[in-house]
């Protein structure tokens, strides 16, 4: 008897999965509209700050070839570059909101001769700006002003830190 409830319950949620997949799974057709909603926004955010986009991988290979470039961490210090950071990238807080007008409260008291210091006088010089992750548009503030500031080899990476992790490549921490 007891056995036969077993069976039964059992039955009752392969039933309940296969009738409705979104019971315990997003559903695909949800999914791609969060998808395509999210990739609208970044290139949308692309084309307005003029500048182009690298993946995970061709970041990877970039470093591993030793390619001459400053990669830009814009997350907050403590709580995301001291913890975990693509491999030689320098940390410069910028805002999530788009960042019109420079604001050194914004970005904890740094002025935008702070900013130009960090990249460098050669303006053909190769950067990457990235954050947490595609939703996240610090990096887009970062790329925009080194735009702005008359960089004109200017990358974002998009998928940031939480792709460079599920990589599963290698972080770099401050002690």
């Amino acid at each position: 008897m007891k056995n036969r409830y077993i069976v039964s319950f059992a039955l009752l949620v392969v039933f309940l999965l296969a009738a409705n997949p979104a019971f315990c799974w997003d559903n695909k057709f949800e999914t791609e509209v969060k998808t395509e909603k999210q990739a609208v926004k970044l290139t949308r955010e692309v084309l307005r700050g003029g500048y182009d986009v690298v993946t995970t991988e061709e970041l990877k290979k970039w470093i591993d070839d030793g390619k001459d470039m400053l990669i830009v961490d814009t997350m907050p210090y403590e709580a995301s570059y001291k913890k975990a950071h693509v491999p030689g990238a320098q940390q410069f807080l910028f805002p999530i909101p788009d960042m019109k007008e420079w604001d050194e409260k914004e970005t904890a008291g740094q002025s935008q001769q702070d900013f130009e210091q960090l990249l460098g006088a050669d303006k053909d010089k190769l950067i990457v700006v990235y954050c947490g992750f595609v939703k996240c548009t610090r990096s887009h503030n970062g790329a925009v002003w080194a735009k702005k500031l008359g960089y004109n080899n200017v990358y974002r990476y998009p998928g940031g830190i939480f792709a460079w992790k599920g990589a599963d490549f290698e972080v770099g921490a401050v002690k």
